[in-house]
């Protein structure tokens, strides 16, 4: 009875081991990167992004830092066609899906501001679509040696912890973001209150002593008494 055992676990290992040669490609198929810059006042920069046909593009940016906190946003297609145009904005998120292949250009315009620049973050998340790919590994397997595995099953797991993962870097990426951005703001408001806090205090010994000179010119009496 042991020998049909050793059997079913040997081929069990075996589809495991197909399962994750052919799935693992999917699960690393999203790429995701994120980058942080300065903009100077009245400048413009521009990216370049390769995306091939019928992938997935999302582009998330934020101003984190400088002058009101908004920036003008214009993403192109490799034709230079305007697929989003976004003017003065402090945040934003675009998916689109890419209906060609080529280099789809994003920029960041601070023409409009002549005096204070921008720190801006973006992030780019880019999700090919191997929903074909992932299938041809069922091509490998025959009915009879599935073992009552549900494998479709474990491969939509792999493919929701795939998305989840992508999502969960994604949301990390926001909250370092959010988190530099509120430090950012906590920072000018101390020194705006230090500054603030200090021309009162000024204020307030300049009036002192103006009332204490006041009052002594009024009590000062200075007729000379001859005797």
């Amino acid at each position: 009875m042991a020998e049909p055992w050793k059997n079913r676990a040997c081929r069990l290992g075996h589809f495991l081991l197909l399962l994750f040669v052919f799935l693992l490609p999917g699960v690393v198929s999203s790429t995701d990167y994120d980058y942080t810059f300065t903009l100077p006042p009245g400048q413009r920069e521009c990216f370049y992004q390769e995306v091939k046909k019928e992938t997935n593009f999302e582009v998330e940016y934020q101003v984190i830092d400088g002058g009101d906190l908004d920036v003008t946003f214009v993403l192109r297609s490799p034709k230079g066609v305007p697929l989003v145009t976004e003017l003065r904005k402090s945040e934003g998120i675009h998916s689109i899906d890419a209906k060609e292949d080529g280099d789809y250009m994003f920029c960041f315009d601070n023409t409009f501001s002549r005096i204070s620049e921008k720190m801006i973050f973006f992030d780019v998340l880019l999700d090919a679509d191997t929903e074909n790919e992932d299938d041809d590994w069922m091509d490998f397997v025959s009915p009879e040696e599935e073992l009552d595995i549900k494998l479709e099953d474990m491969k939509d797991s792999m493919d929701r912890v795939k998305e989840h993962l992508s999502k969960s870097r994604q949301i990390q990426n926001v909250l370092r973001v959010f988190e530099s951005k509120d430090r950012s703001t906590q920072e000018h408001n101390f020194e705006r209150v230090n500054f603030w806090s200090v021309i009162q205090l000024i204020i307030m010994i300049v009036t002192a002593l103006l009332q204490v000179y006041t009052v002594r010119h009024l009590f000062d009496d200075k007729k000379k008494v001859r005797t």
